[in-house]
């Protein structure tokens, strides 16, 4: 019978924990179905076919970054379905994640989010001043014609 103490269970981000509350990384490797792990055509079968949508993900991303659309949303997809599959993209996703946990830490600090406001204020009012002085020395007239 299992007291349940070390054994691990799994949370709602998919990481494990252990009864002390410590995070366990899952497994790194292949989701593949069992039956499919088990024959070797059919597992590259699946890998090409897992790559090729992954690609096909990333490339809709990647193509929405100068364009209206969620482009780096669509990437971190596109990285999420191959890690389904391939390490290095487990790897990578891991690194990802804990670099913007990082980040959200580090900008939800009042210091820091204080400093961000006044960066951001002192910065507004320097556009201000600018484009105040361009109107007063050239109005509104662009400088450069248009030919009609």
């Amino acid at each position: 019978m299992n007291t349940g103490s070390d054994e691990a269970a799994e949370s709602e981000s998919g990481a494990a924990t252990t009864g002390g509350g410590a995070k366990v990384e899952p497994e790194l490797g292949s989701r593949a179905p069992e039956f499919i792990k088990a024959r070797r055509a059919l597992h590259l079968s699946w890998q090409v076919g897992v790559f090729v949508v992954g690609l096909a993900v990333v490339v809709a991303g990647v193509i929405m970054l100068p364009l209206p659309g969620p482009g780096w949303l669509v990437i971190f997809g596109g990285m999420a379905i191959w890690a389904t599959e391939f390490v290095w993209a487990q790897l990578v996703l891991r690194w990802t994640k804990r670099k913007v946990t990082e980040a959200t830490r580090r900008a939800l600090d009042p210091a820091v989010r204080r400093r961000n406001i006044i960066l951001t204020s002192v910065g507004v009012v320097i556009i201000a001043v600018l484009v105040a002085i361009y109107v007063w020395k050239f109005g509104f007239e662009m400088p450069w014609k248009i030919k009609e």
